[in-house]
């Protein structure tokens, strides 16, 4: 039998030298794919199967009672941010019952097809926050969020702010009815976002949990601990079970914003992890966004040369 050849040029165009990343293929091929230094990238979030970028347009900085920053800040200008952001490359747009925001969302992207951006809010079942009769389970909420978002769909409904270590136990009900949703299409994901290490822990190991936001940057700054690598150690346990990371709360807040060495630290302390899928940020001018998409293309750019 003869043995096959191959020929030279074939041969080195399977080898990769340097930083790029080797992928073989089922049939003993090989191609090159060097490590994005895009900001906008498409990151998946888990097992869900969502794509969006690896920046995201958090709508409800300092948010409660149905408004935030961005609706003090009038519709107009809201509209005309979160156009930007989209122009920018933004493909994830991070709402809540607790922000007042889904009206300015829908109006801003109703031109964009759906299929092209990615869709999250979160139902509020604590005390306070929103006006106290507006707790009807779960499926009556989402059904109001759907005409607020003008959407058929939600991609990521996640219950918002869980804080006790039992929350999978306390909100079995709206879980159920989540799951229930997921089913019929009406939600394709469900999870928490977390504000507390024991609720942290919870998400490690419930089924349920398909995307979990949480609070990490470098500095524990409105982290769920003092250190860092606490919340993130268990963070990567997340990551770990094939479940999708949202970081919130990466310039601790706004506690940091103008302080440019702690966000470029922040910034790669994150991205280093490889635990985070992506990042939320609560912009209130068009300046921010371009500004944030260059530090982080700047730190992916430091991170791929090492």
């Amino acid at each position: 039998m003869k043995n096959k050849q191959i020929s030279r040029r074939k041969f080195i165009s399977t080898i990769s030298v340097g930083t790029g990343s080797l992928i073989l293929a089922s049939s003993a091929t090989a191609s090159v794919m060097k490590p994005s230094s895009d900001p906008f990238q498409q990151i998946t979030l888990g097992k869900t199967g969502i794509k969006t970028s690896m920046i995201g347009f958090g709508t409800g900085y300092n948010g409660g009672n149905r408004e935030c920053n961005m609706t003090r800040a009038g519709k107009e200008k809201g509209i005309a941010l979160i156009q930007h952001a989209y122009d920018r490359g933004i493909r994830m747009y991070d709402g809540a019952d607790l922000y007042g925001t889904h009206p300015y969302i829908a109006e801003a992207l109703k031109s964009k097809p759906r299929e092209d951006y990615v869709l999250v809010s979160k139902i509020w079942v604590r005390p306070g926050g929103i006006p106290e009769p507006d707790r009807p389970d779960a499926d009556v909420v989402v059904d109001r969020f759907r005409k607020e978002l003008n959407s058929d769909y939600i991609d990521i409904l996640q219950i918002h702010c869980m804080v006790d270590q039992d929350w999978t136990d306390e909100q079995k009900k709206q879980m159920d009815i989540l799951q229930n949703l997921k089913e019929k299409g009406i939600i394709r994901s469900h999870g928490v976002s977390i504000h507390s290490m024991d609720a942290l822990n919870a998400c490690v190991t419930s089924p349920w949990v398909d995307i979990v936001h949480t609070r990490v940057n470098a500095f524990g700054d409105a982290m769920d601990d003092k250190d860092p690598d606490t919340v993130l150690s268990t963070v990567k346990k997340i990551h770990d079970a094939k479940k999708g990371v949202i970081g919130m709360k990466l310039i601790g807040n706004g506690n940091f914003r103008n302080t440019s060495e702690k966000i470029e630290q922040s910034l790669s302390y994150v991205l280093k992890s490889k635990a985070v899928d992506m990042m939320i940020v609560g912009f209130e001018e068009p300046w921010q966004i371009d500004d944030y998409a260059s530090r982080v293309e700047n730190a992916l750019k430091s991170i791929n040369r090492s």
